[in-house]
């Protein structure tokens, strides 16, 4: 299904657009099983917790975080 498949959707505004998609959001997450996970993620997933696992005092603080993103910038 397409955008173009329900004109009334184009009639909307914005905010109505958002909670719209918010709705539609709301209930696939009802039933995680309907969304597949890549075997990738798994596998990324897996990784991460194994690294965590083996130093789980390396992690940084939200202020370390923080300073590491405003320095991308």
């Amino acid at each position: 299904m397409r955008f173009s498949d329900i004109p009334e959707i184009a009639k909307l505004s914005t905010p109505e657009k958002i909670l719209l998609i918010e709705d539609l959001w709301d209930s696939i997450a009802l039933d995680e099983s309907s969304v597949p996970v890549p075997e990738s993620h798994r596998d990324e997933l897996d990784n991460r917790l194994k690294s965590y696992q083996a130093n789980p005092g390396n992690l940084l603080s939200l202020e370390e975080l923080q300073e590491r993103i405003e320095r991308r910038k």
